[in-house]
């Protein structure tokens, strides 16, 4: 663990944060088990998932899926756009990676 910088484990403290509620790590798993890195998987087959459609099956109101999917864009685990009055959302397709790598290298025996 001491290959890393303190910014660097601040940065996967954050992570690791927004990861710690349960129906933030659902949303993430969600998005990232249905799309494709930079794309996404919308009801109608469109290539972006619906904010409005993310919580669906999660049994907790819209406000409350909106504030969990800002906490997961503040932790640079989804990216967010705005298309007219629908916004997408996707995992931020680095950080799939940046996780891996995170995971080896601490599995790693030295």
């Amino acid at each position: 663990m001491s290959n890393y910088s303190n910014n660097t484990l601040e940065e996967f403290s954050e992570i690791f944060k927004a990861l710690a509620n349960p129906h933030r790590l659902r949303i993430f798993l969600r998005l990232a088990s249905c799309c494709e890195p930079g794309t996404s998987c919308c009801e109608n087959g469109d290539l972006h998932h619906c904010a409005g459609d993310v919580g669906q099956d999660i049994g907790i109101a819209p406000s409350t899926v909106s504030h969990h999917l800002k906490e997961l864009r503040r932790a640079g685990l989804i990216r967010m756009e705005r298309q007219g009055k629908r916004v997408h959302c996707w995992v931020e397709p680095e950080i799939m990676q940046t996780l891996g790598n995170f995971f080896l290298r601490t599995t790693k025996k030295d």
